[in-house]
């Protein structure tokens, strides 16, 4: 049983939910391309910038799919140690993955930002967004990336995701807020009545209208 509507419904209820974030030093950061949707509702609320963080995840040789860890754009990584000694899989292997990923991270972010600058995290207040949390393993590279790039506190802030991620999350970032915690859990799709996929130039534009200033739901920003 779906209990969001879409993207924009579950990103205005996280930002009621994060409503102590307004006039804040803070900064969202939104996990293309789903999470940007979500992100940009909880950016216009809150009156704050709005950036994108992309992690990739790592995938096992032949399985793509199957990851085996993530990184992130500055070279932030997490491995799941037990699953490559399981997989056999070697440190070679794993650089040359990472560089791969790194290179279509790159690839991403020119796209999106479109020559802008990343935004300013150090001493910053972060919110990290996503559409959902399965596995983590993306998230917990983005986390990794935003502390070391020196920011005040990490929040990671999602619609939906198991109870076993989520109390995994809360030992790595400073507050996590997740609206539904579902214990049977297959996919991030069905808890949302139209998941339909985000396109890129959906991205660039909200991302633009977040950087010019433009709140077309003026009625969701908290006073």
């Amino acid at each position: 049983m779906a209990y969001f509507t879409d993207r924009v419904d579950a990103g205005k209820r996280l930002a009621q939910a994060l409503a102590d974030f307004h006039g804040k030093n803070a900064l969202v950061l939104a996990i293309p391309r789903g999470g940007v949707v979500v992100g940009y509702e909880i950016a216009a609320a809150l009156v704050l910038p709005l950036d994108v963080i992309v992690p990739r995840k790592l995938g096992a040789p032949g399985n793509p799919e199957f990851a085996i860890g993530a990184v992130a754009e500055d070279g932030s990584m997490v491995l799941d140690e037990s699953v490559i000694a399981y997989l056999g899989v070697s440190r070679s292997y794993i650089e040359q993955e990472s560089e791969q990923q790194r290179s279509e991270i790159a690839r991403r972010m020119t796209l999106y930002r479109e020559g802008s600058s990343a935004a300013e995290i150090r001493g910053k207040e972060v919110i990290v967004v996503d559409d959902g949390i399965a596995t983590g393993s993306t998230m917990k590279a983005a986390l990794l990336s935003v502390k070391n790039r020196g920011a005040k506190s990490v929040t990671v802030a999602v619609p939906v995701g198991p109870p076993n991620t989520i109390q995994e999350l809360t030992r790595i970032s400073d507050r996590v807020v997740c609206l539904y915690m579902p214990e049977y859990f297959e996919a991030i799709g069905q808890f949302y009545e139209d998941f339909s996929q985000t396109s890129d130039e959906e991205v660039i534009r909200l991302l633009k209208l977040c950087k010019a200033g433009l709140r077309p739901n003026p009625e969701g920003v908290i006073a």
